[in-house]
């Protein structure tokens, strides 16, 4: 452990967190001494922080049985301020600066009903621009964020979004393979570059948002107007390497953690 980190270190603090995460790991109400065996300390080093948790309400505590349960707390301030705004929030800057640095109109999407939902949009500075409406919906293999998306979900959520998904199931088998090796191919990369299948003229950059222990979040999209001569002295190398800045941006706004 980094010096720094001893010197900050908040026993007390801990301890409160080692017992709402382990009470929330847990199907069923625990003792003061099931609790402590579960955090590895002793009943009497918890007694005065349930004591405390239990005042500020986060825990309850069974009148007969004395075993204590999470309470609504932590779901009611969980959901004063829902993920997506936040994630809007944190983004909003960083994506106007990457529309201002490439010239090029960006976005950053989520998934939503096994679609690919844009929930904020940066357009580019310049006298021709592409515009993406915040709160579309675009088919996931269709997208070079779909793809994105898909390449960084776990394996069975992955096979489930497949499965019900329309246009995977009529492609043929040989396509399938092609598919599924492209989504691993994405992940070995970190990023995709893709032409538009959706949109003349425009070819995707995509990077994911979030590939830490908090899993993918999001995916940040450049959409390159190639067809005209739209600033033509930057290439889609070097809007991934801005785009790749931005997303590093993002993530540390949104506290997402290294692996």
């Amino acid at each position: 452990m980094q010096e720094k980190e001893i010197k900050y270190q908040a026993p007390a603090l801990d301890k409160g967190l080692d017992i709402l995460e382990y009470l929330s790991s847990q199907s069923i109400p625990l003792s003061q001494t099931e609790i402590a065996i579960g955090i590895d300390r002793s009943p009497n080093e918890i007694y005065r922080m349930l004591v405390s948790l239990e005042t500020r309400g986060y825990i309850l505590r069974d009148e007969i049985s004395g075993k204590y349960r999470l309470s609504l707390k932590l779901f009611y301030l969980s959901h004063r301020h829902t993920p997506i705004d936040e994630l809007r929030k944190a983004a909003q800057h960083p994506l106007e600066d990457l529309a201002n640095t490439v010239r090029q109109s960006c976005h950053l999407s989520i998934l939503y009903m096994n679609q690919v939902m844009v929930i904020i949009h940066a357009k580019s500075p310049g006298p021709i621009a592409l515009s993406i409406e915040e709160g579309n919906l675009f088919p996931l293999p269709l997208t070079a964020s779909g793809k994105v998306l898909l390449a960084y979900m776990p394996a069975n959520e992955q096979e489930i979004a497949l499965k019900s998904n329309k246009i995977f199931s009529n492609y043929t088998e040989k396509d399938k393979k092609a598919f599924l090796s492209s989504l691993q191919q994405i992940q070995n990369n970190s990023a995709y570059i893709k032409t538009s299948d959706l949109a003349e003229g425009v070819t995707d950059i995509s990077v994911p948002i979030g590939q830490g222990s908090n899993g993918l979040i999001a995916c940040l999209t450049v959409s390159r107007l190639t067809a005209l001569n739209v600033n033509k002295d930057i290439d889609n190398e070097d809007i991934l390497v801005e785009a790749m800045k931005c997303a590093k941006k993002i993530e540390e706004r949104i506290g997402v953690l290294e692996l």
